[in-house]
């Protein structure tokens, strides 16, 4: 059996391997929440923030985008801050997956162009808003045994530049059974261009700008300095 690990630690040794760096992170969080059914929704998301933060403060090559210093602030701080869990912020979209958009350029946070599929266009409703939105699959991951699965929403909001990173946050997903799709805002993330300059961080598309304050999830982390 492949063991998974988390989707921001595979992208950042295919990108040493490589020499391009990535930033999209974890698979494993979401794949460890799905493992325990009998969790409540609040009992998954503190599960997940509480292996979020491990990450982080982990000195492993690959597991965490803080160096030395940085990992000192951010235990100190007590890891991130996140929003109060709010379960309104979990939305279930329906998935039209009647798309033909492959090999996608994606703009980055620096010169590199990122490529990903359309795998779905997501249809949900929030705040009393309708929205749909593209949801993204890596064909480089998509030829990995024990990646197939993996899908990659990364969207803005009007908390941007305030409350949470200037340059969106992301979610990331498995491709589930039928065409409903559970979206967990509270397990929304940083790039990890909001805490180091050197990765190359895939800038979320005007089609997926959520028109709300999503106060849910990983929150600015003002102390750590880049």
């Amino acid at each position: 059996m492949i063991k998974m690990i988390p989707y921001h630690k595979f992208l950042l040794l295919l990108s040493i391997t490589l020499l391009l760096l990535g930033c999209a992170k974890t698979k494993s969080l979401t794949d460890a929440s799905a493992s325990q059914p009998t969790l409540s929704h609040e009992e998954t998301v503190i599960s997940w923030q509480q292996k979020l933060n491990e990450e982080y403060l982990s000195e492993d090559a690959g597991l965490s985008p803080l160096s030395e210093s940085q990992r000192k602030i951010f235990g100190e701080a007590g890891g991130h801050p996140f929003y109060p869990i709010d379960e309104a912020f979990k939305v279930v979209a329906k998935m039209d997956r009647n798309v033909d958009e492959t090999g996608v350029g994606f703009e980055t946070s620096t010169d590199r162009v990122a490529i990903y599929d359309v795998y779905a266009i997501a249809h949900f409703q929030l705040e009393g808003k309708d929205y749909a939105v593209k949801i993204y699959q890596s064909p480089t991951m998509r030829r990995i045994p024990g990646y197939r699965d993996h899908l990659f929403f990364p969207f803005n909001d009007l908390t941007n530049g305030a409350t949470t990173y200037g340059g969106g946050r992301y979610v990331d997903l498995t491709i589930p059974e039928g065409n409903e799709l559970v979206i967990d805002f509270n397990q929304a993330y940083s790039p990890y261009c909001a805490y180091s300059d050197k990765y190359s961080c895939p800038v979320p598309p005007r089609e997926n700008f959520i028109n709300a304050e999503v106060q849910a999830g990983v929150k600015l982390l003002d102390k750590i300095v880049k």
